[in-house]
């Protein structure tokens, strides 16, 4: 009997060990996502949704991913017919000696021999060539003074916000052998933050999709010379044709950078199966690092967020796919959605939407009415998406919004003048049989 108890009291002793350690295990959670870097943001590149932010309103040295700025000038000038891709492109004598520093990131110009548009627009694009990026301010410009005005004119355009530009290379101007941009300090340099700088990567590849087939390219040729080949690599080690451990399946852009002062950074978008990213890390800690870190941004969008359809082509909202219409043959017409909205979703997240419709007023009479003859087809508002999750979604600029058109099904006609004088003279006695029947109550009320 006294075994029998003691085998009991150690069991009951045994059982609450287990429980106290098991209670008392911490409970591991999954970590919160962050990258290493000051300044960090990856964005949804078809809606400019913000997928993941860092910091993103820190305004920090941009280094070379300021020629986004000057490239989309250049393709903007290209696309205007202001400059063409043959057009021969003069070498001033300051960029012909800039050219000359190994140290830059620069192919070597010569003034006794003819680069095109196209030529030195790939060494910028691919090499982050400085001296060719002068040369095109200039041809475009006249001066890069006044590329820089250009730059910052359009830097408002865009909605940038956090910048200052103050040269076109993305250099600090104490590069520039004193022939900085006037107005410009000696040791100034490029800045913007990473909210910014992703506005005008989204910008960019928005306006000039183009930008990419040439952001894409591993590895070309350069002609500086009648005996002069000179081979540029891509910066861009993610590039899926670059020899780097770096390799990345999709990413297709956009441009990297580096001084002293901005440390290394990079500017980064991928697509895959119709998903584009942009990424932006700012001040990493080395060159592999700007890498290792973008691919940690795309592997988060990548594996956490989906395209999914939310709303179908001819979806009606419940209790207002229909509106009042005035003066028509029919008293109402049908209204639903023109096209289907499909959108960026963390996985898990499909039922987290509801739709809000936002009709067009100026449509409507003052009793909320269409007004007949409408059209099919014709727009009278839209659908847009909201999020009911635990954290509002923020996208890059505030007026984006998703949303798709809302239409009307069919064509309503005007109705004739014996119709309406028909529905008139209904109304007019309609009017007296109701204010008599009012009387009426009135006398027993």
């Amino acid at each position: 009997m006294k075994e029998q108890l003691i085998k009991r009291s150690l069991i009951i002793m045994l059982a609450m060990v287990m429980v106290v350690t098991f209670l008392g295990k911490p409970q591991t959670t999954e970590a919160a996502f962050d990258v290493e870097a000051e300044s960090a943001i990856l964005v949804d590149a078809k809606t400019g949704k913000i997928i993941f932010q860092k910091n993103v309103d820190r305004i920090l040295p941009t280094a070379s991913m300021t020629k986004m700025m000057s490239e989309y000038l250049i393709l903007e000038a290209v696309n205007e017919g202001r400059i063409s891709w043959d057009q021969q492109v003069p070498i001033s004598d300051f960029v012909r000696s800039l050219s000359l520093q190994t140290v830059l990131s620069n192919v070597p110009l010569r003034q006794d021999w003819t680069y095109t548009v196209k030529d030195l627009y790939q060494s910028v694009a691919i090499y982050s060539a400085n001296a060719s990026t002068i040369a095109l301010a200039e041809l475009i410009a006249g001066s890069e003074t006044e590329f820089v005005k250009m730059m910052n004119d359009k830097a408002v355009e865009l909605g940038l916000e956090d910048y200052e530009f103050v040269n076109s290379t993305g250099l600090n101007n104490k590069d520039l052998q004193g022939n900085h941009p006037e107005g410009t300090g000696e040791t100034d340099e490029n800045m913007m933050s990473a909210r910014a700088t992703a506005k005008l990567a989204f910008s960019l590849i928005r306006d000039y999709p183009e930008v990419l087939e040439t952001a894409s390219i591993p590895e070309l040729d350069f002609q500086a010379g009648p005996d002069e080949v000179i081979p540029m690599e891509n910066w861009n080690w993610m590039l899926p044709g670059i020899r780097s451990q770096h390799n990345y399946e999709g990413v297709d852009g956009l441009k990297t950078g580096y001084t002293t002062d901005a440390g290394n950074a990079f500017t980064g978008t991928a697509e895959r199966d119709g998903i584009r990213f942009i990424s932006v890390v700012m001040r990493t800690d080395s060159r592999d690092a700007r890498f290792n870190e973008t691919r940690k941004l795309l592997d988060y969008g990548f594996n956490n967020f989906t395209h999914v359809e939310v709303i179908g082509e001819g979806f009606a909202p419940e209790g207002e796919g229909q509106l009042p219409v005035t003066a028509g043959k029919e008293h109402e017409v049908m209204v639903s959605t023109s096209t289907p909205l499909v959108t960026l979703v963390r996985n898990g997240e499909e039922e987290m939407y509801s739709t809000e419709l936002q009709l067009d007023e100026s449509k409507l009479n003052a009793e909320g009415a269409l007004e007949a003859p409408i059209e099919a087809g014709q727009q009278v508002g839209s659908l847009t998406l909201v999020y009911n999750g635990e954290n509002p979604e923020e996208f890059l600029y505030p007026s984006q919004r998703e949303e798709v058109p809302v239409v009307t099904e069919t064509a309503v006609e005007r109705a004739g003048w014996f119709s309406m004088t028909i529905r008139a003279i209904g109304g007019f006695f309609s009017g007296i049989w109701n204010g008599a029947a009012d009387t009426v109550k009135g006398w027993f009320a």
